[in-house]
């Protein structure tokens, strides 16, 4: 599938009554008319999810094209909100009036998720459409089978929520009361969810007066001509910058964990990019078919993953249609796990292909830009517990919906990003545990760094965290996580090594314990009932025996680098002096013998027969770590049971970026 973006004026900026100066204001009001949104937003929304910036706004043009997003925006919901207003348009043609508002949520007419619900307000000055404001957050249920809306067993969209195609809520200024109690009826709290659509609304309505009080001030044709304009800018912008660019044809290759309803092996997507005279090009058609869980995506989330991806290396551009024009996708017919198509379940695209896409783009862009090169970040996940809260006597439901911070890969010049928002969308904050523990029966019983978390390399991936939580008055509670890279672990590049898989713990510690993997859901937990999950740290950049062992005693002084895993990965021996004063000294001679033996054995470590590295590991001869940075070998790490393909796999991406680097 071919997605055609919008006509445009190829000379620059648009023709028009649009001196550079005016061009040059509104191009910065726009930017302030939609951060009003998120403002207004934030001070009304009555989901704690929203309220931690699960949310996003954009001002399209009269033809549905984005035209500049706010400062503190979701990648992936600014990548599909043109896809939003264009259906729209489609969906209700000359039918559109001053005061209408729309909402929608179909990942199948180009959205990302159920949960994820925009309002489209048109903009008009007289008879004339000249624009639209629009606000997408994401409710924290939508329906379906679990609490939350995130079931891992759905095959088809039918268990995962409400499907909300184009509707009208608002017509000419007068609510549809029987239409917005139908959606938030269909939630699993419609009070909180009949506040978020008066909130996302009045957010569009905000927009609109502050794009109607340019026009009074500018003019209309100024403003309809700096909204064109600030397209073709960033177009050529872009343009210029791939001129500077060699040409050329690169490739890469990511995984899903598993499809549970095929054997057991990593689940492929594949990506090329083509730079040529004609902008950026990228082929997707090696990607696997769509998984039997909603770990799939849609064109319009796939599409967003490219532009992401892309628009990393280019963080000084804007993103908008402009952006767009560049950038096309052959994305394949439907029926992939890159283009699921109805009624293939997507809830999880976010933790699934959306991810492997940026990183896999961040891969090639290393490439093309080696002064830029970042490695593997950590997988996004969702941790859903819900049920009802017996707190207090009405016991009503509660959804108690966290996602956590974790590590960015190393760069080319220093270490990665730490506790750091997903690439998914930095704008993602963490949320506050006192608020968590105020809405929900939940106590957090820890949120800390996890030592040796980060890949090791040259450059060292950032830390991810550890968060756990214990459950205190609840009924009918079950729990659901949405994630990935328990198996196609978060990967190093130019010779760095994995960081950690992800995984839930429940009961960890006690007889009870039970590792419950990455994707799970409807698993019943009761009052006293412990979990913990980590998020896990970037890849590493480079081989991990260059690193200067100073930065690697620095590490360990941090917490970051465990004096053990400093050996075995680093090959630094560090003798302990005092750790409550943070007095540590590098043996040298030991450090200079012991990385001659890694340098000297590593590559045959790769080569051992992965059924007695598992048998060690079942034995607690070798850990977790061990497994996935020494040997290559992939296990179900609750069991130890090996898994054969998955480690073929495993092993054939180490040797190429890893191993292929070492000297």
């Amino acid at each position: 599938m071919t997605q055609t973006m919008p006509e445009h004026h190829a000379g620059g900026i648009t023709p028009g009554p649009l001196d550079p100066v005016t061009f040059e204001v509104l191009k910065n009001a726009f930017v302030t008319a939609v951060d009003l949104m998120s403002e207004q937003i934030m001070r009304t929304c009555y989901s704690f999810v929203i309220y931690a910036r699960d949310f996003s706004s954009a001002l399209c043009d009269a033809e549905g094209n984005t035209v500049m997003q706010g400062t503190g925006d979701i990648a992936v919901h600014v990548g599909t909100l043109h896809f939003q207003c264009k259906a729209v348009l489609e969906e209700f043609g000359d039918d559109i009036n001053p005061g209408d508002v729309f909402a929608v949520n179909d990942p199948y007419r180009g959205g990302t998720h159920f949960n994820d619900v925009s309002f489209i307000r048109p903009i008009f000055v007289g008879p004339r459409i000249i624009g639209f404001a629009q606000n997408k957050g994401h409710w924290a249920d939508i329906g379906g089978t679990v609490p939350g809306s995130f079931d891992v067993n759905a095959k088809e969209h039918f268990g995962e929520g409400l499907r909300i195609t184009p509707v009208r809520v608002w017509h000419r200024g007068r609510l549809l009361h029987d239409v917005a109690q139908l959606l938030v009826s269909n939630t699993r709290s419609p009070y909180s969810s009949m506040g978020d659509l008066n909130a996302q609304a009045e957010a569009t309505a905000v927009c609109e007066r502050e794009i109607l009080r340019l026009v009074e001030r500018y003019g209309t044709d100024v403003v309809v001509a700096a909204m064109a304009g600030v397209q073709d800018y960033v177009e050529r912008i872009v343009r210029n910058r791939l001129a500077e660019l060699p040409k050329g044809e690169w490739t890469a290759v990511d995984y899903l964990d598993a499809d549970p309803g095929q054997p057991e092996g990593l689940v492929p997507i594949s990506i090329k990019m083509t730079i040529d005279d004609e902008g950026i090009h990228y082929d997707l058609r090696g990607s696997a078919p769509a998984v039997s869980t909603f770990l799939n995506s849609g064109y319009g989330t796939t599409h967003s993953a490219l532009y992401a991806g892309t628009k990393t290396f280019f963080p000084e551009v804007a993103l908008n249609s402009g952006f767009y024009r560049v950038v096309q996708a052959e994305i394949g017919p439907e029926g992939t796990v890159v283009n699921a198509g109805w009624p293939h379940a997507v809830t999880g695209f976010c933790s699934g292909p959306y991810e492997k896409l940026m990183n896999g783009i961040f891969e090639i862009w290393s490439k093309v830009m080696p002064e830029r090169a970042m490695a593997c970040a950590f997988n996004l996940e969702y941790l859903l517990v819900g049920g009802r809260d017996a707190r207090t006597t009405d016991r009503p439901y509660f959804m108690w919906y966290d996602w956590m911070a974790g590590g960015w890969g190393g760069r080319a010049t220093k270490d990665g990003s730490g506790a750091t928002a997903p690439v998914f969308g930095v704008g993602l904050a963490v949320q506050p545990v006192e608020g968590q523990e105020r809405l929900s029966p939940v106590l957090t019983s820890a949120h800390r760094i996890v030592t040796d978390s980060g890949g090791p390399g040259r450059h060292r991936g950032g830390c991810g965290l550890e968060k756990g939580g214990v459950l205190t008055d609840c009924e009918n509670t079950v729990m659901s996580y949405c994630c990935d890279r328990a198996r196609s672990i978060t990967w190093g590049i130019e010779g760095g090594l994995p960081s950690v898989p992800h995984g839930v713990w429940l009961n960890k510690g006690t007889d009870a314990e039970r590792f419950l993997g990455v994707t799970f859901s409807g698993v019943p937990i009761k009052p006293g009932d412990s979990f913990t999950r980590p998020s896990a740290g970037g890849g590493g950049l480079g081989d991990p025996l260059t690193r200067d062992p100073a930065a690697v005693v620095e590490d360990v002084v941090d917490g970051y680098v465990s004096v053990e895993r400093a050996a075995k990965d680093y090959g630094v021996v560090i003798t302990v002096i005092d750790p409550e004063l943070d007095r540590y000294e590098i043996d040298e001679p030991a450090t200079e013998s012991l990385r001659a033996s890694i340098a000297a054995e590593r590559s045959d470590w790769l080569q051992e027969d992965p059924q007695d590295v598992a048998r060690r590991y079942r034995a607690g001869e070798l850990d977790m770590l061990d497994l996935v940075r020494r040997y290559g070998v992939i296990v179900d790490w609750g069991t130890g049971e090996l898994h054969e393909r998955t480690t073929e796999q495993y092993r054939e991406l180490m040797q190429r970026r890893s191993a292929a680097y070492w000297a």
